[in-house]
């Protein structure tokens, strides 16, 4: 097999992967959040009226999010880009978390360029999720997307990364930008604040909200150095922290704690 129809059929078969995870995790989760109505961080907005037109730009928006990665893969194995060191147990971790930080890096300076007033018309359209729910992850101007994940492929040419590093790296992003458009709070804890760089899904809820500040996608590190985290950003985690009523998954359950909590 020819690397050109191996990496094609990579492409399409990471797409379809991403499709099935979307919609199986977007389902899942919509599920989660109808019985923890409490958890809800913009309550009283809501998007869902929006959801058929996310999940239509969505499916395009996908397959841009994972074509970088298989143009960084193709260019190292044509060895256009230095030649990826070598995979072990050992380095997997510190790799995993130097890719993390770099793409993070990536994310923060490329999406405040797209705050820009040249480059926001790219951008309005994920915007247009007020009050993001998890299918506005992917509902985002393709091109848009495309200089997001764009990293992907760069990076093999700076850092030569072990392609399971950058494969793991897409998947983690993947589910971590889900997560973080979900519109509930399930992550609120100390280590989501200061003096963390670890952010839960309030970090880029705000963003959303407010437009103006935390920028960044796995940590709020650049959002505090250079000063675009939210001003109430720690207090809001805190609040949900203290107040954040127990995680429910049977409706009968929530529903009886209800009914009680009215006797």
């Amino acid at each position: 097999m020819s690397d050109e129809l191996f990496y094609l059929l990579f492409l399409f078969g990471f797409y379809a992967t991403t499709v099935v995870t979307y919609f199986a995790l977007g389902y899942g989760l919509t599920w989660v959040n109808g019985r923890n109505p409490e958890r809800k961080i913009q309550k009283g907005r809501g998007s869902d009226r929006r959801r058929k037109a996310e999940i239509r730009q969505s499916l395009a928006s996908m397959f841009s999010a994972c074509l970088p990665l298989t143009i960084g893969l193709y260019a190292q194995q044509r060895g256009w880009a230095p030649a990826p060191w070598a995979f072990s147990w050992w380095t997997a971790v510190p790799l995993f978390v130097l890719c993390m930080f770099l793409y993070d890096t990536w994310f923060y300076f490329m999406h405040r360029l797209l705050h820009t007033k040249w480059l926001y018309p790219l951008h309005a359209l994920h915007h247009k999720s007020v009050a993001p729910t998890i299918w506005s992850t992917y509902s985002e101007d393709v091109l848009d997307n495309l200089l997001l994940q764009g990293f992907s492929a760069a990076i093999v040419f700076v850092v030569p990364f072990p392609p399971a590093i950058l494969i793991g790296q897409r998947l983690f992003e993947h589910f971590n930008g889900m997560f973080g458009h979900c519109g509930f709070e399930y992550f609120a804890s100390s280590t989501t604040r200061y003096p963390s760089p670890l952010l839960s899904t309030t970090f880029h809820d705000q963003h959303h909200s407010g437009f103006r500040y935390n920028y960044g996608n796995y940590f709020s590190f650049w959002d505090r150095v250079l000063g675009t985290i939210s001003p109430n950003y720690d207090q809001r985690v805190k609040t949900f922290e203290q107040e954040e009523p127990p995680l429910v998954l049977s409706q009968a359950i929530h529903l009886a704690e209800v009914q009680e909590k009215a006797d």
